[in-house]
């Protein structure tokens, strides 16, 4: 405990450190959904090659960086708890929990996903993966707004903030899809 004790910015660094990790190798990882999925459209060879090389990126991505980072995260966001237990009588943590927690449910559905797509079951098609992919960007954006702005009332901009960027994120995935046909339809009449 004493250690933990005098060593909270470590700890604190540490919890970042793996934090940044988490959030990349998720937004990486759904991106390799997205192809996976897509190479199911290609002819052979070149679909199963593809798709054997998305398998062996997925597999270690997943658990050489996605699941120790999010284990390591929560680690040491426990052992800040440990540290400053007071922490826990504030509004702002109970609220930044509770998206870590939205974000730890976002982490075993892609976990489901990854499963599925080994499994060579494919439930989801690249438009709603590329959907999904946003999920964990917002998570990130409401969970750092909420740590940074603390107690005070901007909090309540930062959830107005989200959903604007929510809003946002959902216009250009449909102007990237628009632009998207619109180029495969050319494509074809080449």
């Amino acid at each position: 405990m004493e250690w933990i004790q005098t060593n909270v910015g470590i700890i604190k660094s540490l919890h970042i450190i793996f934090m940044v990790s988490w959030f990349a190798a998720l937004f990486y990882m759904v991106r390799l959904f997205i192809y996976h999925v897509e190479a199911k459209q290609k002819g052979d060879p070149e679909k199963s090659i593809l798709t054997k090389q998305f398998l062996i990126m997925e597999r270690r991505l997943w658990w050489v960086i996605s699941t120790p980072a999010m284990i390591l995260t929560v680690a040491f966001g426990v052992l800040m708890l440990v540290a400053n237990p007071n922490l826990l009588s504030l509004l702002y943590i109970h609220l930044k929990l509770g998206f870590v927690l939205l974000l730890l449910v976002y982490h075993f559905i892609c976990q489901k996903i990854y499963f599925d797509l080994k499994a060579g079951r494919f439930f989801w098609g690249s438009a709603a993966l590329r959907v999904w992919n946003e999920v964990a960007t917002l998570l990130l954006v409401i969970i750092v707004f909420i740590i940074v702005l603390k107690d005070s009332l901007n909090w309540v901009y930062a959830t107005v903030g989200f959903f604007a960027v929510a809003l946002l994120l959902m216009l250009a995935i449909k102007m990237y899809q628009a632009i998207r046909n619109k180029e495969e339809k050319a494509s074809d009449k080449v």
